[in-house]
Protein backbone atom coordinates (compact mmCIF):
# COMPACT_ATOMS: atom_id res chain seq x y z
CA UNK A 1 0.00 0.00 0.00
CA UNK A 2 3.01 2.29 0.91
CA UNK A 3 4.18 1.84 -2.52
CA UNK A 4 1.67 2.30 -4.43
CA UNK A 5 0.96 5.83 -2.61
CA UNK A 6 5.17 6.45 -3.18
CA UNK A 7 4.03 5.83 -6.58
CA UNK A 8 1.03 8.23 -6.52
CA UNK A 9 3.23 10.88 -4.48
CA UNK A 10 5.73 10.52 -7.80
CA UNK A 11 3.41 10.75 -10.30
CA UNK A 12 1.85 14.31 -8.95
CA UNK A 13 5.18 15.45 -8.93
CA UNK A 14 5.95 15.02 -12.52
CA UNK A 15 2.24 16.40 -13.40
CA UNK A 16 2.85 19.40 -11.07
CA UNK A 17 6.43 19.77 -13.11
CA UNK A 18 5.54 19.02 -16.19
CA UNK A 19 2.42 21.72 -15.79
CA UNK A 20 4.71 24.27 -14.74
CA UNK A 21 7.24 23.48 -17.44
CA UNK A 22 4.45 24.23 -20.04
CA UNK A 23 3.92 27.87 -17.77
CA UNK A 24 6.75 28.68 -18.36
CA UNK A 25 7.69 27.98 -22.16
CA UNK A 26 4.49 30.40 -22.48
CA UNK A 27 5.12 33.15 -19.77
CA UNK A 28 2.06 34.75 -21.08
CA UNK A 29 0.78 37.80 -18.70
CA UNK A 30 -2.83 38.61 -19.30
CA UNK A 31 -4.17 42.17 -18.85
CA UNK A 32 -7.05 43.01 -19.66
CA UNK A 33 -6.99 44.48 -23.31
CA UNK A 34 -3.14 43.68 -24.03
CA UNK A 35 -1.05 40.23 -23.82
CA UNK A 36 3.00 39.84 -23.07
CA UNK A 37 4.60 36.85 -23.65
CA UNK A 38 8.19 37.00 -21.59
CA UNK A 39 10.57 40.37 -21.97
CA UNK A 40 13.23 42.13 -23.53
CA UNK A 41 15.41 42.26 -20.56
CA UNK A 42 15.06 38.23 -20.83
CA UNK A 43 16.69 38.82 -24.29
CA UNK A 44 19.20 41.46 -23.68
CA UNK A 45 20.58 40.57 -20.33
CA UNK A 46 19.82 36.58 -20.11
CA UNK A 47 20.29 35.85 -23.41
CA UNK A 48 16.90 33.86 -23.94
CA UNK A 49 16.70 33.86 -27.65
CA UNK A 50 14.81 31.20 -28.44
CA UNK A 51 11.28 31.48 -29.29
CA UNK A 52 8.65 31.60 -26.42
CA UNK A 53 5.52 31.67 -28.83
CA UNK A 54 4.52 31.10 -32.22
CA UNK A 55 2.23 33.23 -33.71
CA UNK A 56 0.21 30.68 -35.45
CA UNK A 57 -1.07 29.57 -31.61
CA UNK A 58 -2.83 33.10 -31.36
CA UNK A 59 -6.13 32.22 -31.48
CA UNK A 60 -8.06 35.38 -31.98
CA UNK A 61 -6.78 37.01 -35.17
CA UNK A 62 -9.48 39.75 -35.83
CA UNK A 63 -8.13 42.90 -34.83
CA UNK A 64 -5.05 41.97 -33.88
CA UNK A 65 -1.51 43.53 -33.61
CA UNK A 66 1.43 42.75 -32.24
CA UNK A 67 4.81 43.92 -32.20
CA UNK A 68 8.31 41.87 -31.42
CA UNK A 69 12.31 40.90 -32.85
CA UNK A 70 12.32 37.09 -34.77
CA UNK A 71 13.42 34.44 -32.45
CA UNK A 72 17.23 34.37 -32.31
CA UNK A 73 17.36 38.22 -33.18
CA UNK A 74 17.27 36.80 -36.74
CA UNK A 75 14.62 39.55 -38.14
CA UNK A 76 11.70 42.05 -36.69
CA UNK A 77 7.88 41.13 -36.44
CA UNK A 78 4.79 43.18 -36.83
CA UNK A 79 1.20 41.75 -37.09
CA UNK A 80 -1.01 44.91 -38.45
CA UNK A 81 -4.96 44.35 -38.56
CA UNK A 82 -4.50 40.44 -38.83
CA UNK A 83 -1.61 40.41 -41.11
CA UNK A 84 1.73 38.66 -39.90
CA UNK A 85 5.10 40.40 -41.53
CA UNK A 86 8.46 38.98 -41.02
CA UNK A 87 11.33 41.04 -42.04
CA UNK A 88 14.72 40.26 -42.51
CA UNK A 89 18.21 41.72 -43.57
CA UNK A 90 19.70 40.42 -46.55
CA UNK A 91 22.56 43.49 -47.25
CA UNK A 92 23.25 46.92 -45.74
CA UNK A 93 20.51 48.44 -48.39
CA UNK A 94 17.95 45.82 -49.30
CA UNK A 95 15.38 43.41 -47.11
CA UNK A 96 12.64 41.26 -47.76
CA UNK A 97 9.37 41.20 -45.64
CA UNK A 98 7.14 38.22 -46.21
CA UNK A 99 3.63 37.47 -44.70
CA UNK A 100 3.68 34.29 -42.38
CA UNK A 101 2.26 33.63 -39.26
CA UNK A 102 4.43 30.17 -38.96
CA UNK A 103 7.49 32.68 -36.88
CA UNK A 104 8.45 32.45 -32.83
CA UNK A 105 9.36 35.59 -31.18
CA UNK A 106 11.80 35.32 -27.44
CA UNK A 107 9.70 38.40 -26.20
CA UNK A 108 6.08 39.73 -28.05
CA UNK A 109 3.22 42.00 -27.03
CA UNK A 110 0.09 41.74 -28.76
CA UNK A 111 -3.93 42.88 -28.62
CA UNK A 112 -7.05 42.71 -30.51
CA UNK A 113 -8.58 46.10 -31.18
CA UNK A 114 -11.53 46.49 -34.24
CA UNK A 115 -12.78 49.83 -33.03
CA UNK A 116 -10.72 53.34 -33.20
CA UNK A 117 -10.93 57.09 -32.60
CA UNK A 118 -8.77 59.43 -34.89
CA UNK A 119 -6.54 62.19 -34.01
CA UNK A 120 -5.07 64.02 -36.33
CA UNK A 121 -1.48 65.09 -35.00
CA UNK A 122 -0.65 68.70 -34.54
CA UNK A 123 2.19 70.12 -37.03
CA UNK A 124 4.49 70.55 -34.04
CA UNK A 125 4.23 66.52 -33.33
CA UNK A 126 7.52 65.77 -35.60
CA UNK A 127 9.46 63.22 -33.10
CA UNK A 128 9.10 59.68 -31.45
CA UNK A 129 9.85 61.80 -28.11
CA UNK A 130 6.73 64.45 -29.05
CA UNK A 131 4.64 61.66 -30.52
CA UNK A 132 5.23 59.44 -26.76
CA UNK A 133 4.13 62.75 -24.99
CA UNK A 134 1.37 63.56 -26.94
CA UNK A 135 -0.04 60.22 -26.10
CA UNK A 136 0.76 60.46 -22.44
CA UNK A 137 -1.20 63.59 -22.14
CA UNK A 138 -4.39 62.56 -23.92
CA UNK A 139 -4.34 59.05 -22.64
CA UNK A 140 -4.80 60.10 -19.01
CA UNK A 141 -8.49 58.25 -18.63
CA UNK A 142 -7.23 54.88 -21.01
CA UNK A 143 -6.47 51.73 -19.65
CA UNK A 144 -2.62 50.77 -19.64
CA UNK A 145 -0.77 49.26 -21.65
CA UNK A 146 -2.65 50.23 -24.58
CA UNK A 147 -1.49 49.55 -28.52
CA UNK A 148 -2.20 52.44 -31.06
CA UNK A 149 -1.39 52.72 -34.52
CA UNK A 150 0.06 56.10 -36.82
CA UNK A 151 -0.72 56.08 -40.56
CA UNK A 152 0.22 58.75 -42.75
CA UNK A 153 3.55 60.33 -44.52
CA UNK A 154 6.74 60.60 -42.57
CA UNK A 155 9.80 62.94 -44.35
CA UNK A 156 12.43 60.51 -43.23
CA UNK A 157 12.82 57.79 -40.50
CA UNK A 158 15.72 55.07 -39.95
CA UNK A 159 14.39 51.83 -39.11
CA UNK A 160 16.16 48.51 -38.15
CA UNK A 161 16.51 44.89 -38.55
CA UNK A 162 17.87 42.48 -35.85
CA UNK A 163 20.31 40.03 -37.76
CA UNK A 164 22.24 38.78 -35.11
CA UNK A 165 25.25 36.12 -36.34
CA UNK A 166 24.25 32.59 -35.69
CA UNK A 167 25.62 31.15 -32.85
CA UNK A 168 26.04 34.52 -30.95
CA UNK A 169 25.67 34.17 -27.33
CA UNK A 170 23.98 37.09 -25.54
CA UNK A 171 24.63 38.64 -22.27
CA UNK A 172 23.83 42.37 -22.80
CA UNK A 173 22.05 45.17 -24.84
CA UNK A 174 25.54 45.85 -26.83
CA UNK A 175 25.39 42.07 -27.55
CA UNK A 176 22.26 41.83 -28.89
CA UNK A 177 23.12 44.02 -31.50
CA UNK A 178 25.61 42.68 -33.26
CA UNK A 179 24.53 42.67 -36.93
CA UNK A 180 21.62 45.36 -36.64
CA UNK A 181 21.01 47.41 -40.16
CA UNK A 182 19.83 50.52 -39.82
CA UNK A 183 17.86 51.56 -42.86
CA UNK A 184 16.87 55.22 -43.57
CA UNK A 185 13.52 56.00 -45.38
CA UNK A 186 12.72 59.09 -47.11
CA UNK A 187 8.89 60.87 -47.90
CA UNK A 188 7.03 57.36 -47.60
CA UNK A 189 3.71 56.83 -46.89
CA UNK A 190 3.54 54.46 -44.12
CA UNK A 191 2.24 52.72 -40.77
CA UNK A 192 2.95 52.76 -37.49
CA UNK A 193 1.91 50.25 -34.92
CA UNK A 194 3.06 51.37 -31.32
CA UNK A 195 2.29 49.69 -28.21
CA UNK A 196 2.36 52.38 -25.36
CA UNK A 197 2.84 52.05 -21.38
CA UNK A 198 4.62 53.50 -18.66
CA UNK A 199 4.72 50.74 -16.49
CA UNK A 200 6.64 48.37 -19.02
CA UNK A 201 10.25 49.51 -19.45
CA UNK A 202 12.52 46.51 -20.47
CA UNK A 203 9.28 44.41 -20.58
CA UNK A 204 8.25 45.63 -24.27
CA UNK A 205 9.72 48.95 -24.18
CA UNK A 206 13.30 49.88 -24.10
CA UNK A 207 14.50 51.55 -20.54
CA UNK A 208 14.49 55.05 -21.88
CA UNK A 209 10.61 54.93 -23.58
CA UNK A 210 7.13 54.51 -23.25
CA UNK A 211 6.48 53.19 -26.43
CA UNK A 212 7.85 50.77 -28.93
CA UNK A 213 7.56 51.38 -32.67
CA UNK A 214 7.35 49.01 -35.69
CA UNK A 215 6.47 50.82 -39.03
CA UNK A 216 5.51 48.92 -42.53
CA UNK A 217 5.22 51.14 -45.65
CA UNK A 218 2.29 51.40 -47.83
CA UNK A 219 4.01 49.20 -50.07
CA UNK A 220 4.52 46.89 -47.72
CA UNK A 221 8.31 46.56 -48.79
CA UNK A 222 10.26 47.65 -46.03
CA UNK A 223 9.30 47.37 -42.42
CA UNK A 224 11.47 47.22 -39.37
CA UNK A 225 11.78 48.32 -35.27
CA UNK A 226 11.17 52.44 -35.88
CA UNK A 227 14.36 54.43 -34.35
CA UNK A 228 13.98 58.10 -35.17
CA UNK A 229 11.37 59.30 -37.02
CA UNK A 230 9.91 62.83 -38.29
CA UNK A 231 6.88 62.99 -38.90
CA UNK A 232 4.80 64.98 -41.98
CA UNK A 233 1.08 64.19 -42.24
CA UNK A 234 -0.49 61.56 -39.75
CA UNK A 235 -3.42 60.75 -37.93
CA UNK A 236 -3.11 59.24 -34.48
CA UNK A 237 -5.43 56.12 -33.96
CA UNK A 238 -6.31 55.36 -30.41
CA UNK A 239 -8.58 51.97 -29.50
CA UNK A 240 -12.10 53.35 -28.50
CA UNK A 241 -12.88 52.93 -24.56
Amino acid sequence: MQTFKNILGIFFIIFIISCDSKTQKTNVTAYEDVKIVSAMKNVMWKGELQGKVNLDTISTKKGLYGIGPESYLTGEILINDGKSYVSRVTSDSTMTVEKNFDVEAPFFVYANVTEWTSVELPTTIKTIQDVEKFIDENTKGFKRPFVCKLIGSVKTATIHIQNLPKGSKVSSPKEAHQGQVNYKLKNEEVEIIGFFSTDHKGVFTHHDSNIHLHLITKDENKMGHVDAVEFDKMILYLPQK
